[in-house]
């Protein structure tokens, strides 16, 4: 696999893939260089939508193929926003804004109580198809786990970063520099195991 398309248009997320794949001596293009249409994503995990992009870029293009899905989790709210997270205020008939997406999480949680009812985490779900047939797809997971802070801090991210503290580093993911945040990352960690698979194959 020396070229592999990646199913996301996103000029953030290819330079974060190019540069780790980089060492390998894999080239990363992005599906809309090549003409490809966004995937439907129908499905209520991440790891089948993530795998729907995925077969569809490669699909498209007959190249080996990466997407990710990503979200944040909050299990007093079962589980919410999850793959929906993009839309969650839209969902609800709210604009769809990340600021309404933020607007909205807190006020679902307003009604909560108890030790650890603000206790939240990223999770993203990285899949890689050969070939679109793949019957292998390889899985990688992460998770970065954190709590909602009803007050926004932070200029840098975007979606629910400015409300998502990690404690350990008594931070935002809004406050934190990119790539201190891209080293931490659900997504770092996922695409650091997704690699680990990658060069065992090599």
């Amino acid at each position: 696999m020396k070229k592999i398309v990646l199913a996301s248009n996103n000029p953030g997320k290819l330079r974060e893939f190019a540069s780790l794949f980089e060492p390998l001596g894999i080239e990363l293009v992005p599906q809309g260089m090549l003409g490809v249409s966004e995937a439907d994503e129908p499905h209520v995990t991440f790891i089948e939508n993530a795998l729907a992009k995925a077969r569809h870029a490669s699909a498209a293009t007959g190249l080996p193929a990466l997407a990710d899905d990503s979200g944040l989790c909050v299990p007093v709210l079962g589980g919410a926003p999850g793959v929906y997270s993009a839309r969650y205020a839209a969902l609800a008939g709210h604009a769809k804004s990340d600021a309404a997406n933020n607007r909205h999480l807190i006020e679902q949680l307003a009604g909560h109580v108890g030790p650890n009812y603000r206790d939240a985490y990223y999770f993203a779900a990285l899949v890689l198809v050969r070939h679109a047939e793949d019957p292998q797809p390889m899985i990688a997971e992460g998770r970065w786990d954190g709590e909602i802070i009803d007050e926004a801090r932070g200029a840098h991210g975007f979606g629910y970063d400015p409300h998502f503290l990690i404690r350990s580093l008594g931070q935002t993911a809004a406050e934190l520099d990119p790539e201190v945040k891209n080293s931490h990352s659900h997504r770092a960690r996922a695409l650091k195991q997704l690699l680990e698979k990658l060069s065992r194959e090599a």
